[in-house]
């Protein structure tokens, strides 16, 4: 008798084949059948009319600190994550020596904007120094969903070099011999990667940029050899030329080719994969498209380079509880205490209105708090600001934007934002689109996750939790570019579908998941496609020390099941909690 058979469903396996319908039998928590299953099973779900897929495995997660406090995850959960990989962009918490943990915090909280009360109260600080220990204490952890682990370059330049870390672009070589060292035992332990960020807007808290951003090549080469020796995994960046950082298409084209070609050299030299965030940024608008030529051409030179992308455009968003322009305004600040339905009403008042609007900001004394930077982008960017309806328009064209709005109206940009931010009682969400939004479509995504050597990602999943919400892109490659994309060519299912499961899982090593094949782990998705709805993020405030994050949940999805059991059911929680970590198997 089989655990399990999934019946009748349209199957879309993760390989990239087309779907084909079919029924997949389980037992202890391996796929042992597909095609025309005959047999019992304890438990039969009716996939009739609904796709199966593989659960997918999100990439670029900053769950570090919440996996010590939450089994849930529920914002991939409820998207049909069945893995995801956090240690991204060269911050995280292992190695930790009890005097750096301070540092790691302001690291955590000005690069991602995760709360430093909730990772100062949450996380049990003392039960691990290294990155070996950092695993073993998960593996007494349980979640939904299986989690993987990179080393940061933050976290191990802090480890290493102590002060130096921030204050030298360059290490020692006892430094890196210390660093490779490290890095070896963590990828023989476990670790999924080693990650680093070279872009100098990723800042702590205090101002200074993530340890490791300046770091030469040959740093990044030794610690590539210590990926190798420890058994091999994935080398993760965010290039400098990632974000537009260097003025003049010129310079950027040199900047970008600079960095892939760099990147190239170490995965050819260290025979590891190499996956850089990839995405089109204002200057200049072909940079992204460069990066994947130079990828392709590495390549075919034998690197494994693997630019990852987001199937939508990046997300700011401004709500009244919060980031918006008018933040950090004196009067504002006095009142934002209060009560959702009072602060309204205050705002309402004609006097309080025309007082905040006549206001500059007060400044933020921690030079990288989003309390300084975000007030001048959202005033800047209101011809790329929309309204999050429902259903939510990922692509929306450039004249429903609240500057065109205003401008239509007759009325000042700032003034219409200020009343809008009070709509639907003060719980309106707006969203600016940022990255890969500069033509007002999403043309570019499609051109992205066509390109063969790209992988899917970027949800950013458990950090920016105060104003990004992009832990839906799993869901959105169905919905946008499979059912409702009416503003350009659609992609085929079994291409998106790869694309943020089977691709990911072979580039991280994760050898038993990723594709519905005889063996694998039963990681699988069942999902109403015709019902399947991404939600407007919701502001919770349920962090540790009452600390608030935006979540955006999704329907639609029958089941999605774990290690062959199911850990979510119409949508809601089971209460199973079969997740573990999860550790390359190649």
């Amino acid at each position: 008798m089989f655990d399990a058979i999934i019946k009748a469903g349209t199957v879309v396996d993760g390989t990239g084949n087309g779907p084909f319908t079919g029924d997949i039998a389980i037992t202890d928590g391996r796929i042992v059948e597909i095609g025309q299953v005959d047999g019992q099973a304890r438990r039969t779900f009716d996939a009739d009319g609904a796709v199966v897929t593989p659960g997918w495995v999100d990439a670029h997660t900053h769950y570090d600190g919440q996996v010590t406090w939450d089994d849930q995850l529920e914002g991939s959960s409820a998207n049909g994550v069945t893995t995801v990989v956090m240690g991204n962009c060269g911050v995280g918490f292992a190695p930790a020596p009890p005097g750096a943990i301070p540092d790691l915090i302001d690291l955590m909280e000005g690069v991602e904007d995760i709360p430093g009360t909730a990772l100062y109260e949450g996380m049990p600080w003392g039960e691990w120094e290294s990155f070996p220990e950092y695993l073993q204490f998960l593996d007494r952890r349980q979640w939904s969903l299986d989690v993987s682990a990179q080393i940061a370059h933050g976290a191990l330049r802090f480890y290493v070099m102590g002060e130096r870390a921030v204050r030298s672009k360059d290490c020692t070589a006892e430094d890196l011999d210390l660093m490779a060292k490290l890095v070896e035992e963590a990828v023989a332990a476990g670790a999924a990667g080693f990650s680093t960020s070279r872009i100098r807007g990723h800042r702590a808290m205090s101002g200074y940029a993530v340890p490791g951003t300046f770091a030469p090549e040959e740093e990044l080469a030794g610690i590539a050899e210590g990926i190798r020796r420890g058994g091999g995994a994935v080398f993760q960046a965010i290039p400098a030329s990632a974000v537009g950082e260097y003025m003049g298409p010129k310079k950027e084209q040199a900047t970008v080719a600079e960095e892939v070609r760099m990147l190239g050299r170490l995965s050819r030299t260290s025979g590891v994969p190499v996956v850089f965030s990839t995405f089109q940024t204002n200057l200049p608008e072909d940079a992204w498209r460069h990066a994947l030529s130079i990828s392709g051409e590495e390549n075919a030179a034998g690197a494994r380079l693997h630019p990852m992308v987001a199937p939508r455009g990046g997300t700011v968003l401004t709500t009244l509880r919060g980031y918006h322009l008018f933040m950090q305004r004196p009067t504002y600040l006095k009142l934002k205490g209060l009560p959702l339905a009072a602060l309204v009403a205050e705002l309402a008042k004609p006097e309080v209105k025309a007082a905040i609007l006549a206001e500059s900001d007060v400044r933020d004394e921690r030079p990288g708090s989003m309390e300084n930077a975000l007030p001048p982008l959202f005033g800047m960017a209101l011809d790329r600001t929309f309204p999050m309806g429902d259903p939510i328009d990922y692509e929306p064209t450039l004249d429903q934007a609240l500057g065109a709005q205003a401008r239509a109206a007759g009325r000042d940009p700032a003034e219409f934002l200020y009343d809008r931010l009070l709509d639907d009682d003060g719980t309106a969400v707006y969203v600016l689109f940022g990255a890969n939004y500069v033509e007002g479509n999403l043309d570019v995504c499609r051109e992205m996750l066509a390109d063969p050597n790209t992988v899917s990602g970027l949800s950013d999943a458990g950090a920016h939790v105060n104003f990004i919400c992009d832990m839906t892109n799993p869901t959105f490659h169905l919905t946008h570019w499979v059912r409702d994309r009416t503003r350009g060519e659609r992609l085929p299912i079994e291409l998106v579908v790869a694309k943020a499961t089977g691709v990911p899982a072979r580039v991280y090593g994760f050898t038993d998941r990723g594709t519905l094949e005889v063996g694998k782990r039963a990681d699988i998705n069942i999902v109403d496609l015709d019902r399947l709805h991404i939600h407007r993020p919701e502001l919770r405030h349920d962090l540790p020390a009452g600390g608030q994050r935006f979540l955006q949940l999704a329907s639609g999805y029958v089941a999605t099941l774990v290690n062959g059991v199911a850990v979510r059911e119409h949508d809601a929680d089971t209460g199973a909690r079969p997740g573990r970590v999860a550790r390359p198997t190649r």
